[in-house]
């Protein structure tokens, strides 16, 4: 007989036993095994008597075929029982002679949740929406020739996108911090390399001309010393560069990649390749939406084995963006408390996509997922390849399934809610802001 009692709101116990006759014919098969290639002092490898084997690998071969038998009645139990197993059980053997008649155990272990999606339609949704222009297309062909340009002397004041030569110093309290001086520091204005304060300063002024200004730094920035603080520089501009950009022509069309020179072709393919990466990032700002609103109307407990898995896995994939990056991470652990919140938020949303697609059989259609695949293609110079580098695996085929999956709930989320149409800012969505 067998009992499962409720630890939690997802934890619970199973009580069972497993009798000895289940174990020993398990035990002389492992046995059987290990006398094959087993080495002892005054025996041929395969010509081992049963008891001696019995004696040097009887305890480990019924370790073993114990633990193999505790998971076997475990799985029966639970399937008999309907239970619905998150995670691995942890095992407890009650009986302290494991070669009694009966051996009785318990499993702790974790249940999936009941996930009872909430109702939207009370909720106020705002679907992000825009459409490339023209304006988007030349300023983009503008950048292009900014990427370019080439450089000159002029004796004007420096202004936005001119190159300058300056020396300053910042003192804080009246003395000069550290990293707080510098001589012929080149500084590209409008680049944002340096603090949006620091470059305005230098704007209007004349080769020659010198200055001081008080700045704040962020509450944030990396300098511990100045951070939050209020310093004042002093700046000599020695030089200034406006940039020259390259005239809008054929040859300039064929230094991008437009064999031809055809402007019109230039700006054909930049308004196509905006349109696809203005669409991708709409769909993730707006599957953000989406699930934050999935999640604020439906409430239920995690288990902690899928959440420490998951926090596991966002660890590991941290570990190897550093390493990526050039950093040496070697045999590095970071803390997993790190990755819970993200990690706790992951699994939810797991849990509500799969409960959401099968109760509104929201499955990925083959035509959608060939669609998609179709349209992340036409990025590439050869499409056709990439369809079939797709194809040919079953795992990279999944992915783009679960990006579908993802897509008909977001769109099946914002069809129940109050959702209302907002135009997006260019620079914003891009991250050009």
């Amino acid at each position: 007989m067998s009992s499962v009692e409720t630890v939690s709101a997802l934890e619970r116990r199973l009580n069972a036993s497993i009798p000895q006759q289940a174990i020993l014919g398990e035990v002389a098969a492992r046995l059987k095994k290990i006398g094959r290639t087993a080495k002892l002092a005054g025996f041929r490898p395969g010509k081992i008597p049963a008891k001696v084997l019995e004696q040097y690998y009887g305890a480990q071969a019924h370790q073993e075929a114990l633990g193999d038998a505790l998971q076997r009645s475990f799985a029966e139990v639970a399937q008999s029982k309907k239970l619905k197993v998150a995670g691995h059980p942890e095992f407890d053997v009650k009986t302290a002679d494991i070669k009694a008649d009966k051996i009785e155990y318990s499993a702790t272990f974790e249940v999936y949740p009941e996930v009872v999606i909430g109702s939207l339609s009370g909720e106020s949704m705002e679907r992000l929406v825009y459409e490339v222009s023209q304006a988007d297309v030349d300023n983009t062909l503008v950048t292009l020739r900014k990427q370019r340009a080439t450089y000159e002397v002029v004796t004007r004041a420096a202004q936005n996108d001119d190159k300058t030569v300056i020396d300053f110093v910042g003192k804080l309290d009246g003395e000069v911090f550290q990293g707080g001086e510098g001589k012929d520091y080149p500084v590209l204005l409008g680049s944002g390399r340096m603090m949006p304060e620091f470059e305005a300063a230098i704007v209007g002024m004349k080769v020659g001309e010198t200055k001081s200004f008080d700045m704040t730094f962020p509450e944030t920035y990396h300098g511990k010393d100045v951070a939050g603080k209020q310093v004042t520089f002093t700046i000599t501009l020695h030089h200034v560069e406006a940039p020259k950009l390259p005239e809008l022509d054929a040859e300039f069309v064929k230094s991008v990649g437009i064999v031809d020179g055809d402007v019109s072709k230039l700006e054909d393919e930049i308004r196509s390749n905006l349109t696809r990466e203005v669409a991708r990032r709409l769909k993730v700002r707006n599957k953000d939406v989406a699930m934050d609103a999935l999640l604020k109307i439906t409430q239920f407990d995690v288990p902690k084995s899928l959440v420490e898995w998951e926090s596991q896995t966002l660890m590991q994939q941290t570990l190897h963006d550093m390493e990526q990056r050039g950093m040496k991470v070697g045999k590095m652990q970071l803390p997993l408390e790190l990755f819970k919140e993200q990690a706790t938020k992951r699994v939810k949303l797991g849990l509500i996509l799969a409960e959401v697609v099968q109760k509104h059989d929201l499955k990925a259609k083959p035509e959608q997922i060939k669609s998609l695949i179709k349209e992340y293609a036409q990025s590439f110079d050869e499409p056709e390849q990439v369809v079939r580098w797709y194809a040919a695996d079953p795992k990279r085929m999944l992915e783009v399934e679960n990006m579908v999956l993802e897509e008909n709930v977001v769109s099946w989320a914002m069809g129940q809610a109050k959702t209302t149409d907002k135009p997006a800012v260019f620079n914003e969505l891009m991250g050009n802001s």
